[in-house]
């Protein structure tokens, strides 16, 4: 018995999970990716000699299947540092989710919760215990702006809570967000486990957290891993497919295109009856994310090492020392970027630089810093937004990444998720004949 050939387009982490999974299933996998670095848009970039992330990420403990991945290949659990639930604002609200069984942990966290009145914390309460039954919260196209509103949400607690936990997780502001989306975020995030609502932040470069022992484990396995090699178009070849590249033609008994949708849909258009699903997935409107790395000489005294901001540019402060960083670095979160991206480089590091010393004190100058922007960091997450399922429509064509179809959005383990799915649907039995 031959095994059957898999191809995947993208070493992004939608497609280092399908690759995976495919190996697991009894396929030989070939996987391709123009960027000779894997990960897509969570990976490691070097900047003046040190390994920086293309982004600061941020992993959920109701990450499941991301977790589980990392634990197949064999990477180390220690690569995220594991935090409780804690949101602060520097002489604000501050509120910590004690070691108690879910959804206990979120009510005495709100009950107990600093700067809230007793009004906004039984608004809170009535908010994130009713996200329990997400379905019936968030009614049909609504946003997250007319969910808060249509709860009586406070001023207040939705500037301070509930609009900047949507920007985090949805990576699209409240008055435009999927509300939908949000209620199954907080259900899924606070109320199932208590070990759901950890924070697990990288200490290593996001490629060395799942891409490179994904890659070490697909290549003992067997694996063609052709990084740096792009995919300039796909065609079907008889019962299967065919991918073209500057470097040849590579053909193979079911594909699953697992980049980014606008590259999507530019494979898709010349392939024949898909014209129309490559129209729509080019036409998918994205949301940019800023991140803004600060060097400074000595230790910058950060409040805590994650910290939230409020009234700035930056959203949230990562002290990168504190997670196994170099000293003085700071990485600064700025999500659904469009404002910043008006600002030049250097206005918007002396920004950021002011809102860092606005928390830590007087501060010289840092030695350098550096903003990555991805323009296309997420899907825009509004009411009725098109993703489209894991089937092409053509026999042997799969798509994944995190903006196909599910119920989270733009996430890792939505990226993961979508891998996996693609690759049970590529070959449903585990023996292949």
């Amino acid at each position: 018995m031959t095994a059957l050939h898999a191809g995947v387009v993208g070493a992004g982490w939608a497609g280092i999970a399908a690759a995976v999974e495919l190996v697991r299933r009894g396929a030989r996998v070939t996987l391709l990716d123009a960027n000779r670095t894997a990960g897509g848009r969570a990976r490691r970039i070097e900047y003046r000699g040190e390994p920086l992330d293309n982004g600061q990420h941020v992993v959920l403990g109701a990450y499941r299947e991301t977790l589980a991945l990392m634990a197949a290949v064999g990477a180390p659990a220690s690569q995220l540092k594991r935090l409780p639930l804690e949101i602060r604002y520097p002489g604000g609200i501050g509120l910590a989710a004690p070691r108690l069984p879910a959804p206990l942990h979120l009510a005495v966290a709100i009950a107990f919760a600093t700067g809230l009145t007793a009004g906004e914390r039984f608004a809170a309460i009535r908010l994130g215990l009713g996200a329990r039954r997400a379905e019936a919260l968030a009614r049909p196209g609504e946003t997250v702006g007319a969910l808060l509103e249509r709860l009586r949400q406070p001023e207040r607690l939705r500037r301070l809570v509930w609009e900047p936990l949507c920007v985090a997780a949805l990576n699209t502001p409240g008055e435009r967000a999927d509300a939908a989306v949000f209620a199954r975020v907080l259900r899924d995030a606070l109320l199932r486990r208590r070990e759901d609502s950890d924070f697990l932040v990288p200490v290593a470069d996001l490629s060395a957290v799942l891409p490179d022992p994904a890659l070490t484990w697909l290549g003992e396995r067997g694996a063609r891993l052709l990084l740096g090699r792009r995919a300039s178009a796909i065609a079907p070849d008889g019962p299967g497919w065919a991918v073209e590249s500057p470097e040849g033609r590579e053909r193979f008994d079911a594909l699953v295109c697992a980049t980014a949708p606008h590259e999507a849909g530019a494979l898709l258009a010349s392939v024949p009856g898909l014209s129309g699903l490559a129209a729509r997935l080019a036409a998918i409107a994205h949301e940019p994310i800023t991140t803004v790395y600060l060097q400074y000489a000595g230790r910058v005294r950060l409040p805590r090492p994650m910290l939230a901001l409020e009234a700035s540019h930056a959203q949230w402060l990562f002290d990168r020392e504190a997670f196994g960083g170099p000293r003085g670095l700071v990485a600064a979160v700025i999500s659904a970027s469009h404002a910043e991206g008006a600002l030049g480089q250097e206005v918007l590091g002396t920004k950021v630089h002011r809102e860092v010393e606005r928390v830590a004190g007087p501060l010289e100058a840092p030695r350098w810093t550096k903003v990555i922007t991805e323009k296309r960091a997420t899907f825009s997450c509004v009411p009725g937004v098109f993703r489209p399922a894991a089937e092409s429509g053509a026999p042997g064509l799969l798509l994944a990444g995190d903006y196909t179809e599910g119920p989270y959005p733009a996430t890792l383990e939505g990226a993961v998720t979508s891998g996996l799915r693609a690759a049970r649907l590529a070959f449903p039995s585990r023996t292949t004949p």
